[in-house]
């Protein structure tokens, strides 16, 4: 589903990536963590096409987006992409389904299938009666939930977020990290999550970990290699 290949990427003559390599499966929820300062942000926002790296590749649903040109690569995003920011970043003049609806718009999809693909996802998330609601009448939990039915509207591929849950109290932030398993469940997307929530990252299906621009490798995997590798020693005849 997603390949990462030899990421590196740098401001000035700061590096904040040094050389990632990463596999993610279709249908994994997996976690980005690490300290402020790592590169988690900036890895999540080169695996969503925001951002280019200096070297490496990003290969997406098969396709190479370093390849794309400028034009190709706004449709790839609109159109196999999904993002949920910390602060749920919805158009307060607009109402709940009109902000779902943006995405789909903007993919040329019509305005009878865009509402109907709005209000399913409004019935999934429990937020039917509040599709005429603008933002300022919705509550926090509500307006996280109505970010993500946007990031969903298109049925992309891959959503990405970062800090999801990040500005929420502990009863809607689980409530939507139970909402990223039943929309992996029922619409089978991949979600890559940047957190520092350490609750979430418990239970997400894999966690990455990263400090100083590189994945860490935790340290039973390292002990695990150099046992295989004695192992092998051990079973190599002598000459």
């Amino acid at each position: 589903m997603i390949d990462i290949k030899n990421i590196t990427k740098s401001f000035g003559t700061l590096q904040v990536l040094k050389g990632i390599d990463l596999h993610i499966d279709k249908g994994e929820v997996v976690s980005i963590v690490g300290p402020s300062g790592a590169g988690k942000t900036t890895l999540l926002q080169i695996i969503g096409t925001l951002d280019r790296p200096d070297t490496g590749s990003v290969c997406v649903d098969g396709i190479d987006t370093s390849r794309l040109p400028a034009k190709k690569l706004s449709d790839f995003r609109n159109q196999h992409l999904g993002f949920v920011f910390q602060f749920h970043q919805l158009l307060p003049e607009f109402t709940a389904i009109e902000n779902i609806m943006i995405p789909a718009y903007i993919a040329g999809t019509s305005q009878k299938a865009s509402k109907a693909r709005a209000e399913e996802l409004l019935r999934f998330m429990g937020l039917s009666d509040r599709a005429s609601h603008k933002p300022n009448e919705l509550s926090g939990g509500e307006k996280q939930r109505i970010a993500v039915a946007r990031a969903l509207v298109n049925n992309p591929a891959v959503i990405l977020a970062d800090e999801p849950s990040g500005s929420l109290d502990t009863r809607n932030k689980e409530d939507l990290h139970k909402l990223f398993f039943d929309l992996r469940d029922q619409f089978g997307q991949t979600f890559v999550i940047v957190t520092h929530d350490e609750s979430l990252a418990a239970i997400t299906d894999r966690t990455i970990h990263l400090r100083d621009g590189l994945i860490e490798v935790p340290q039973i995997e390292v002990l695990q290699t150099e046992e295989e590798c004695l192992n092998l020693e051990t079973t190599i005849p002598s000459e």
